[in-house]
């Protein structure tokens, strides 16, 4: 199985479906948990899970999913609505680059992340670009991939959303400094 994965066989939709169920059964993180995460602390108060799926474009049933995933790695505590502020945050400098890595790739237009993109981009003038592919993007850059499919549209209707999606980026790809801002940043936007 695992020689199929790595392209070096082909892999059937029932041995791709079979790999799914049993990362659900294993409760595996999946990128996505971290944006519903964050759409939780920023909401004002009790979101629904039917406003998370529409405001993210990730389906409902996913969304549950997620949420269960959460809990059971003590990200949300047991009433499925309180983010734990402090172990997310942890795991946000010291597991999200392990759990999720990502390195910046070819040169795309697309929608400023990172140190290119709101808050970072006042304190650091840089050449390098780094951005989400979008084909409406305003600026070309080095592309990162986002944490879901639809991360540029969220991005794009919730500012606050956007600029915690290029912080966590930061923490991913930027250099000693941009790290440093983005920790102060995230450690502001979730523990207040």
């Amino acid at each position: 199985m695992m020689l199929k994965l790595l392209g070096l066989f082909p892999i059937s939709k029932s041995e791709i479906n079979l790999y799914i169920h049993n990362m659900d059964k294993h409760k595996i993180m999946r990128p996505h948990d971290v944006i519903i995460l964050m759409k939780i602390i920023l909401s004002e108060k009790d979101i629904m899970l039917k406003d998370i799926s529409a405001s993210l474009g990730i389906s409902a049933s996913e969304v549950t999913k997620s949420i269960n995933r959460s809990t059971e790695a003590g990200l949300i505590a047991e009433d499925k609505k309180t983010v734990m502020r402090k172990v997310f945050y942890e795991f946000l400098l010291h597991g999200l680059s392990v759990v999720f890595p990502t390195k910046p790739s070819s040169m795309v237009r697309g929608m400023p992340t990172a140190h290119s993109a709101p808050p970072l981009n006042k304190e650091f003038e840089s050449e390098e670009a780094f951005v989400w592919a979008d084909p409406k993007g305003n600026i070309r850059g080095q592309q990162i991939t986002p944490f879901h499919p639809n991360q540029v549209q969220a991005a794009k209707s919730d500012e606050r959303l956007y600029e915690m999606l290029a912080l966590v980026d930061a923490l991913r790809v930027g250099k000693t400094r941009e790290k440093e801002m983005a920790k102060e940043e995230l450690q502001k936007r979730i523990l207040g």
